[in-house]
């Protein structure tokens, strides 16, 4: 599918935040200088003709919006980054409150009264538990026209709780992938495994040599685990396929049925194999104290071989190693289990949540949901959006070109995460915790699976 023009929601966009702006201006008080959205903007910043294309959005004599989110270090840099133009031409400044704790502390920040402005969620079960205790508000007009035009209805549902939308997309990542080092395959004669078997044949061909074939690390604040529950989503959608996944999400059949069990084999047959981890970082436990960041670094020593890894760890890499098909690292597609023609891709993303509908967050907001904006981001690197307003020319880096590509395809099989997509006590919750705990030995996987099925919310 090709992609539209960058432009393209401009109109819709404009029409619907006019309204949306004016209202919330007249019923808010505290605005102080937020013009109406029309384009009667005053003020220097909007009068600098480099303003024009943020005219519709309104100026504001000054004002702070708070982002919380879990995006922090190199990336959270790129997000502000990309805010430079529009904060100068509306007057705003935002804030972007990047954590580690970002699914505890938020909810601990909601039931403090302390809420955020604006926060990205990655897991839209938090936001349907959020939603649950009316702590967000419902997305306005201009965000539903611009999320109505530019996502499918599969990334609007992820934001929509009981029938009211919330959240519109914003990043994406494609997390079916494996980062490998393209000198140290060529050099070694090895070849891009195209089937499951061919992968374990050739990490037993790795192994023999002395060097471990894969390297790990899941440790990420109070997120930890989130690596090894990605793990086990890749393998549940290649070896059962797509209706049973959504089946284990949504809890049609237990956490502990055989297809979890034969899925969690697999899984440990690689990060738990003394053979094959945790090469250049320690033996099978060092995988739950190495940060997540940290984790494929050693393919750049040539101390392990292959990482599983999502598209977003392009970032990771350093500002000097280049991410290519001929450089010093790349991924490829993580492969198939089963013969059946069908090639699934596993995937993320974060939602645009916010917590109030003053005048100077729902600019925000609506800001983030165009398609000008993922442009303007992801023009800086190593950053996509499954907005089908993207222009894949804006987009640099390889790894990105090609999840660009995969996501804007209409015939890949596409699921979100499932982690993220369960209750958040469940998700980001015993998941992470047990995974981590399976991984450094304190727990067999019938333990494993046994207490995530008994955290299940009983509704």
């Amino acid at each position: 599918m090709a992609a539209r023009t960058w432009r393209s929601g401009a109109t819709v966009f404009a029409t619907a935040l006019s309204v949306s702006l004016v209202v919330a201006a007249c019923g808010d008080s505290s605005d102080t200088g937020s013009t109406d959205a029309s384009g009667d903007a005053s003020g220097d910043a909007a009068a600098n003709a480099d303003c024009a294309e943020y005219e519709t959005y309104g100026t504001f004599d000054g004002g702070d919006v708070e982002i919380y989110s879990s995006i922090r270090d190199v990336e959270a840099d790129l997000f502000k980054e990309s805010f430079a133009d529009f904060e100068e031409c509306t007057g705003l400044t935002i804030e972007w409150n990047g954590t580690g704790e970002f699914e505890a502390q938020l909810q601990v920040r909601a039931q403090g009264g302390d809420l955020p402005d604006i926060a990205t969620i990655p897991q839209p079960g938090l936001l349907a538990t959020l939603a649950a205790d009316e702590y967000p508000v419902p997305a306005p007009d201009a965000v539903t026209a611009l999320v109505d035009e530019g996502w499918g209805e599969d990334w609007k549902a992820y934001g929509t709780v009981d029938d009211t939308f919330y959240a519109a997309p914003l990043g994406a990542n494609v997390k079916s992938f494996v980062w490998y080092s393209p000198s140290y395959f060529s050099d070694n004669g090895y070849e891009i495994p195209e089937t499951w078997d061919d992968m374990l044949a050739l990490s037993d061909e790795i192994a023999a040599t002395g060097i471990k074939p894969w390297c790990a690390g899941i440790e990420s604040g109070d997120a930890t685990g989130w690596v090894v529950t990605d793990w086990f989503e890749d393998v549940m959608l290649r070896e059962n396929g797509a209706d049973v996944y959504d089946q284990w999400v949504a809890h049609e059949i237990p956490f502990n049925d055989p297809a979890i069990v034969s899925a969690a084999e697999r899984v440990e047959n690689i990060l738990k194999n003394e053979e094959y981890v945790n090469g250049g970082l320690g033996d099978v436990r060092s995988i739950t104290i190495t940060p997540f960041q940290e984790g494929g670094l050693p393919i750049l020593a040539g101390e392990c071989a292959m990482h599983r890894q999502a598209s977003f760890y392009a970032n990771q890499w350093g500002d000097d190693v280049v991410v290519a098909e001929d450089g010093d690292v790349f991924a490829f597609y993580l492969p198939t289990i089963n013969d059946d023609g069908d090639r699934p891709v596993l995937g993320g993303g974060e939602f645009v949540t916010a917590f109030n509908d003053n005048p100077e967050t729902v600019a925000v907001q609506t800001y983030m949901a165009t398609a000008e904006f993922a442009n303007a981001k992801a023009s800086l690197g190593n950053w996509i959006s499954a907005n089908q307003g993207l222009d894949v020319a804006n987009v640099a880096n390889p790894i990105d070109v090609l999840s660009v590509e995969i996501l804007q395809d209409p015939d890949a099989t596409f699921r979100f995460d499932a982690s993220d997509l369960m209750p958040a006590e469940v998700g980001a919750g015993s998941f992470w915790k047990n995974a981590t705990d399976w991984i450094n030995g304190s727990v067999e996987t019938d333990a494993m699976l046994a207490n995530i099925e008994d955290s299940w919310p009983a509704s």
